[in-house]
């Protein structure tokens, strides 16, 4: 088998590699001119896009923004999965607000901004604490802007007079005093077959995620059955094929959809090591049609961003239970160089293992890690 993802980067070479022991062969294209490459060297194959596409079993991404015009030619193929109207919705707010509206799925109230003087009717009628996100190419924190208070509102108004909110509105979200964000991997295949893996609980920093840990600490079967009623509703509403992210705040007992990500995401690569079937083997097996694997979780796992740095000891691989995966990209600020994952048989001891893990790291930059081992130990 084959599969052709558009995107080049560390969520292609991921599924190459989960790939390689299935038997299948995985491509990816250089979405920036149109050439396809071996997902790990990144060195250019010897065959055109069109013969890759001709040539592959199924078509995927690795991210929703994807140039339109590929998806559309990826569609007439009748091989892309997820379908190109999933791929847009997790490109668009707009399109994400009226998807989740539509299908009656819990989210923060909101409005659709398209010119500036709407924002007083915001304030009106959310409130004065405002989220604002740009509904299209915003992500790790890019492309938002808070309110936290009316008489900030003409400084804001400055900040965005430069905006075309015609071309590229903002969906402005009532601030939700939530407890802690999680976030639900899930998967469906073209039969229908749906699997969920545990609720893992991420930690941001500057709009970046930094820690995941997973299953989530204090989730009861309650709580983790409305995550995946939420899933079912969303991937079956959208026929949906692959793996779907949905991020979600808690607030009490109920959850509220922040975001939707049509394709493997950061906050699932725990799965790696911490459950029986990776999201990345998973994705593959849904859309080559095969059946879905285990999504259990082996035990207590964290998933640890290392963002804009790369130097650290690789000594820590001598903690049991840990795995480094390095993307092999060149430094920049907030890029993600790589992550580990970290996977033992009580939050106790992962809490001991993130701790051990610090002696590592430089640990400006990874400002949420001790913390979370602190918490986890108890």
């Amino acid at each position: 088998m084959r599969v052709v993802v558009y995107g080049a980067g560390q969520l292609a070479q991921m599924m190459y590699l989960a790939g390689s022991p299935l038997g299948i062969e995985v491509q990816a294209v250089d979405v920036n001119n149109d050439t396809v490459v071996h997902p790990v060297s990144k060195s250019p194959l010897d065959t055109s896009l069109d013969q890759a596409l001709e040539g592959a079993d199924a078509l995927t991404v690795e991210f929703e923004h994807v140039p339109e015009h590929l998806l559309e030619e990826a569609t007439k193929t009748g091989k892309l999965m997820p379908s190109i109207e999933s791929i847009l919705v997790g490109a668009d707010r707009v399109r994400e607000k009226a998807l989740l509206e539509g299908m009656k799925v819990a989210n923060s109230a909101h409005r659709i901004v398209t010119h500036l003087e709407q924002l007083d009717e915001c304030i009106e009628t959310l409130g004065e604490k405002l989220i604002l996100k740009s509904s299209r190419d915003g992500y790790d924190g890019y492309g938002q802007w808070r309110l936290a208070n009316k008489e900030e509102l003409p400084e804001l108004k400055r900040a965005l007079a430069t905006l075309n909110l015609e071309k590229v509105p903002l969906v402005v979200e009532k601030m939700v005093p939530f407890e802690r964000e999680l976030s639900l991997i899930g998967v469906r295949n073209k039969q229908g077959d749906v699997r969920t893996y545990p609720l893992a609980e991420n930690l941001h920093y500057q709009g970046q995620l930094h820690v995941s840990v997973a299953p989530a600490t204090h989730v009861d079967d309650a709580l983790q059955a409305k995550a995946h009623d939420i899933f079912v509703k969303l991937a079956e509403g959208m026929d949906y094929v692959g793996v779907l992210a949905v991020e979600l705040f808690q607030c009490g007992d109920e959850l509220l959809v922040n975001e939707l990500a049509p394709r493997v995401h950061n906050s699932g690569h725990w799965s790696q090591s911490g459950a029986v079937t990776s999201q990345f083997e998973n994705h593959l097996r849904a859309i080559c049609g095969l059946p879905l694997g285990d999504t259990s979780a082996i035990g207590p796992s964290a998933m640890i961003n290392i963002i804009g740095c790369s130097s650290f000891s690789r000594e820590l691989l001598s903690i049991d239970g840990s795995h480094l995966h390095w993307y092999g990209k060149s430094v920049r600020e907030k890029r993600k160089m790589g992550h580990i994952n970290v996977t033992t048989d009580s939050y106790t001891k992962l809490g001991e293992k993130l701790h051990d893990l610090s002696q590592y790291l430089p640990l400006e930059y990874f400002p949420k890690l001790i913390g979370e081992a602190k918490r986890l130990k108890g």
